[in-house]
């Protein structure tokens, strides 16, 4: 039986379950050891070791096929290793448990493009993004509890959002969107927020608003925030990791990138 085979058994079987329950006791909430992901013998990570401590905001950097995606497609479930160990904590094995699973213990992703429901409201969007185990329409129509409306309120204000709570979210801006999506899945308090290219396509004073809520976030959750703008990145960072040809190259603050002969070669030059 392949190893693939025995980890949908064990969830089949409710093993899963059990491992759940997020312990960061040791203060690390991301783990990734020796982490190898090949494809038709293109190697998208080789021995990839990344850990993240509660709390931080982490930014990782690097040339196109450096193994960005790859990473958090593992970190989330969507694909997995061929080789290697990734951990959410001290006990919940990532390469044990579904997608769903996943997001259930408190992982969420945004891709590059915005996902939200366009031909409703901002606030219908939270409401619905607040209650992912019911149906649409059940969501749409059924009452709040005045917890889950001042979470509601809680969220539009932070994403700088309250004065559209009533705007269909087709009409916002593109960058607004970006927020929106953002506060879909704030909502749902992740300890972990996987971010790809947030401020593609911004203008310059949405790109300074998405500073300040990352810069907010952190701390309260933690955040990887995957980005090609180095001047945002500059902004925000306090740790960097850059990758290359599925490695981690170099880490450090921004200075220390910014100065590393081998970045330089490989990305910034």
């Amino acid at each position: 039986m392949s190893g693939i085979q025995q980890r949908e058994d064990k969830v089949g079987q409710g093993w899963a379950a059990h491992t759940t329950t997020l312990d960061v006791t040791h203060g690390v909430i991301l783990y990734l050891e020796d982490v190898t992901v090949s494809f038709d013998g293109f190697k998208a990570l080789n021995k990839l070791t990344l850990s993240i401590d509660v709390g931080e905001l982490r930014c990782i950097i690097g040339p196109n096929g450096a193994g960005k995606t790859t990473l958090m497609d593992v970190i989330t479930g969507k694909t997995r290793a061929d080789s290697g160990t990734a951990f959410f904590g001290q006990t919940i094995d990532l390469q044990e448990l579904s997608e769903y699973q996943i997001a259930h213990a408190g992982i969420g992703r945004k891709f590059q493009k915005p996902t939200v429901f366009h031909n409703h409201s901002v606030f219908d969007n939270l409401e619905l993004a607040l209650k992912t185990d019911k149906g649409l329409w059940r969501s749409l129509f059924a009452r709040l509890s005045a917890s889950q409306q001042a979470r509601i309120d809680e969220i539009l204000s932070l994403i700088n959002l309250s004065d559209h709570a009533k705007t269909l979210a087709g009409l916002l801006s593109h960058g607004q969107k970006q927020w929106l999506e953002i506060g879909m899945l704030l909502i749902q308090e992740p300890k972990l927020l996987l971010l790809d290219e947030p401020v593609a396509g911004m203008t310059d004073q949405e790109i300074e608003r998405t500073a300040e809520l990352f810069k907010a976030l952190a701390g309260k959750h933690s955040l990887i925030v995957v980005e090609h703008d180095m001047n945002f990145i500059s902004t925000i960072a306090r740790k960097v990791t850059v990758l290359h040809e599925g490695s981690v190259l170099a880490e450090g603050n921004m200075e220390q990138i910014k100065n590393d002969p081998r970045v330089i070669e490989v990305y910034l030059g």
